[in-house]
């Protein structure tokens, strides 16, 4: 039996292609249906196929009387499992980086008092890291964490592993909680996620215990209308 894919995978995986290696940006037109066809040598009736599944898979738009247009891409993350995000935009064959823009020590509060189960006095470690896909914002990670935890946070380089890379290595994880959220960002989320004003965020917040304490607590907040979370079992 023939291993050749039929021509309207074919015709997916090189628009796929062309969308991944930054060809066709989003908003931009794709060849329409009789070029495609043309250069595949295949009948229109193949492409529609390939495009229709597209649009359906929400990778392309179409627009009557237009054409068909590379759509906003809402990246996803798993929910099942606490991933690296730097892993996750790897696994899209996508480029990941981040950006410092807070390492400190600062007083827990009542609160995080409260959520770590220490007192208001109590030091803890901060960070926020902005982590971009393919160069766009997709996630402010603001990250309390118990320096009882891990005592050398605060000398590690967040711009070459992320925070969680280095907690899961440091604090082996015994169990996590979380919610999400619909929430309008503050203005210094926004600004840091080039957010129109207006928008709103969906925001995860996760408690994770390692040594039978509280490791950390992060409010993880990320545009909406370019993201979404996805879990599976």
């Amino acid at each position: 039996m023939s291993d050749k894919l039929p021509a309207y995978q074919t015709i997916k995986r090189h628009v796929l292609a062309r969308i991944h290696d930054g060809t066709w940006k989003e908003g931009d037109a794709i060849p329409g249906e009789e070029a495609l066809a043309r250069e595949f040598g295949v009948s229109r009736m193949t492409v529609n196929r390939a495009i229709r599944e597209l649009s359906e898979e929400q990778i392309v738009e179409r627009v009557q009387g237009s054409g068909t247009y590379v759509a906003q891409q809402k990246y996803q993350a798993t929910l099942v499992e606490i991933r690296n995000i730097a892993e996750e935009i790897a696994a899209r064959g996508h480029r990941h980086r981040s950006e410092l823009h807070k390492l400190e020590r600062v007083k827990a509060g009542e609160a995080l008092g409260r959520a770590f189960g220490v007192s208001p006095s109590h030091t803890l470690f901060h960070s926020v890291v902005v982590h971009f896909e393919n160069d766009q914002p997709i996630q402010v990670e603001d990250r309390h964490v118990n320096p009882e935890v891990a005592p050398d946070y605060l000398t590690q380089d967040f711009t070459s592993q992320t925070p969680n890379a280095y907690l899961m290595r440091v604090a082996p994880l015994q169990g996590v909680s979380f919610e999400i959220e619909a929430l309008h960002p503050p203005q210094a989320v926004a600004e840091m996620l080039a957010m129109p004003t207006g928008e709103p965020c969906l925001v995860l917040r996760r408690q994770t215990r390692s040594m039978g304490k509280v490791a950390s607590v992060a409010a993880m907040w990320h545009p909406a209308s370019r993201y979404q979370f996805t879990g599976s079992f």
